[in-house]
């Protein structure tokens, strides 16, 4: 007896974190942004159900919804789950946190490194919390200005330290790739609050670990 057809995996968003497995041809991850994307394609004079590009739609959906996941990401849950009473009085610096973004312009990516420092004030966070919030707020559509403003903002909220700084460097493909074309440039955006604002003397002493 011949098997019956098998209905379609749906896989809804909440579980894009985990559903980055080969795909099966029976797979629907998400109908409304699948659907999306192939009408995408087709504007382009795009096949979209030639064999290069009928998982497209799919993947698309996925790793959108991976590069986006900072909408449903807390920075204050994260800073909490390792925020540790200690007597320390010294900057503490974590230098080239790796990010990726997606310019909220032209939905291109904008990608390079973040450098933050903060002064405690009686408590510290994992190094890896640091590194995790500055992915909280990368991982949405963005401008870089914003994006610094909002590490800056947010670990000096929930630290509850004397000050924080965030330097961040980046590589910009909707320049690079279109409009000036200027593959070389990069662009550096700073965010200084609490005493690497109002002291000049430890903001350059955090600079001077920056340009180490």
């Amino acid at each position: 007896m011949a098997e019956q057809a098998r209905a379609p995996k749906i896989v809804t968003h909440s579980h894009y974190a985990t559903s980055f497995e080969a795909e099966s041809e029976a797979e629907v991850y998400d109908p409304r942004k699948e659907g999306l994307v192939r009408e995408m394609l087709d504007a382009l004079g795009e096949d979209a159900e030639r064999e290069g590009l009928k998982r497209t739609p799919l993947r698309v959906a996925k790793a959108l919804d991976f590069l986006t996941s900072g909408y449903q990401m807390s920075a204050e849950e994260i800073i909490k789950k390792a925020l540790f009473e200690e007597d320390a009085k010294e900057m503490v610096i974590v230098r080239d946190i790796e990010f990726y973004s997606m310019c909220e312009h032209h939905m291109l990516p904008f990608f390079g490194h973040a450098h933050v420092g903060y002064l405690p004030n009686g408590k510290v966070v994992g190094l890896s919390k640091i590194a995790r919030v500055v992915d909280v707020f990368a991982r949405r559509l963005q401008v870089q200005e914003r994006l610094t403003n909002q590490v800056a903002d947010a670990l000096m909220e929930h630290l509850g330290a004397h000050g924080v700084a965030v330097v961040m460097e980046a590589s910009h493909t909707c320049m690079m790739m279109r409009g000036v074309q200027k593959q070389r440039s990069t662009t550096v955006s700073s965010a200084m609050r609490g005493t690497f604002e109002s002291d000049p003397s430890t903001r350059a002493e955090f600079m001077s670990f920056v340009r180490g």
